[in-house]
């Protein structure tokens, strides 16, 4: 039997659903999120969480202790689940929670929240617009503006996501900034790493080959058609260096078909189905980080947070998103045009060239992480922002 205060604790508790398209196992950028949410902030609050199949019935599974709802799917559509099951599912978790929390863009949880009838606390986690399906944009705006209207408070992970959407600026007032943090495992590891003074021993290699690395989906925005044509310029001046592109993608028969007709299979090596281990060696051995994101699809670029856990220098570049942000241009890195190989090639020159300026970058990468970009602080963020939200509606 629960004593008087348990029950007490336990009817306090904030109730909260996450909702998004998809959930571990599926990779990606928000979905690490939403777990990192849903599994972080377990202990704090009651969280459920809504998503959908791909395709197949509906399934309710636990994962790490959090109960998980995977709504029935006919398939996708324009990265778009295909689910009528999910609309009345929200309608019936949503009936007992304090906080929904939606992450977008995901017009189906629009939709379903507008048809709930909720009335209850709505915070959204803006992580990008949309930006190529343009078509779908025309009609889904409508609704988006209803729920950015709707909302109680509106979360992005920089000022970057905020002055460079379309849609945010009527909302600015409603918006907060808590910034992404670095997955724990990587976390942790890169922590050891600095106590065993990893950093130091790496240093001593660094007069034989500097070694870049790309780590990400090998998909058009992410500029590595670019990031090789600049390798390439670079290649011409200094001999010592080395490419690794850690992912698979679309483009991959393409890339290493560009690096064969260079001829620099000797110096760009292609990494695919790589190991959670295997990924954290690669950071360790690296020398600088690339992203060389070409459109602001790429919306803050988490692989930055991660480089930059083990003390290493980014070159990213200047979109309107979060990118230019999260590492800073002179002081954590480099940061160029999007597209412009020479650019990106006079970059990876300099910090090849310049091994003090590297280290120094480096070091400060390391502590902004610190700083910014923390698990716990982000988890701590978005545990006050709740409080603060259950709280309003208590003195309503």
């Amino acid at each position: 039997m629960l004593g008087n205060e348990e029950m007490q604790d336990r009817n306090n508790i904030i109730r909260v659903l996450q909702v998004n398209k998809l959930y571990y196992p599926v990779t990606g950028g928000i979905e690490r999120v939403v777990q990192q949410l849903a599994e972080g902030l377990c202990e704090d609050t009651d969280t459920k969480v809504l998503v959908c199949r791909k395709k197949g019935k509906t399934i309710v599974e636990q994962i790490a202790g959090i109960e998980v709802t995977r709504a029935s799917s006919m398939g996708m559509l324009s990265s778009l689940p295909l689910s009528v099951s999910f609309l009345w599912k929200f309608r019936r978790m949503a009936k007992d929670r304090d906080i929904i929390h939606i992450h977008m863009p995901f017009p189906l949880g629009d939709l379903a929240c507008f048809l709930s009838g909720y009335r209850g606390r709505v915070i959204l986690w803006w992580h990008s617009d949309i930006v190529r399906q343009k078509k779908l944009m025309k009609l889904y705006r409508p609704l988006m503006e209803w729920l950015l209207r709707r909302a109680d408070c509106i979360i992005a992970a920089t000022q970057g996501h905020i002055d460079g959407s379309k849609y945010l600026k009527p909302y600015q007032d409603k918006c907060r900034i808590i910034p992404f943090g670095v997955d724990l495992k990587i976390e942790k590891e890169a922590d050891r790493w600095y106590m065993e003074g990893g950093p130091l021993e790496r240093s001593e290699e660094r007069l034989a080959v500097v070694k870049y690395l790309f780590v990400g989906r090998l998909v058009y925005y992410k500029g590595c058609r670019t990031m090789i044509e600049a390798f390439v310029q670079a290649a011409k001046m200094k001999k010592h260096i080395r490419l690794d592109i850690v992912g698979t993608g679309p483009l991959e028969p393409e890339l290493k078909k560009q690096t064969e007709e260079l001829r620099l299979t000797d110096q760009i090596y292609f990494h695919a189905d790589v190991s959670d281990d295997e990924l954290i060696q690669y950071f360790k051995e690296c020398d600088v980080f690339v992203l060389p994101s070409l459109q602001r699809s790429e919306a803050f670029g988490l692989v930055q947070i991660e480089a930059m856990a083990f003390g290493k220098p980014v070159i990213n570049t200047k979109l309107p998103s979060g990118v230019p942000y999260v590492s800073l241009h002179g002081e954590t890195g480099l940061t160029v045009e999007p597209g412009n190989a020479a650019e990106l090639a006079e970059a990876m020159l300099y910090l090849a060239e310049h091994p003090a300026d590297r280290c120094q970058m480096g070091e400060q990468a390391r502590a902004r992480m610190d700083e910014q970009f923390r698990m716990d602080k982000m988890l701590k963020r978005v545990l006050q922002l709740y409080e603060e939200f259950v709280e309003r509606k208590l003195e309503r």
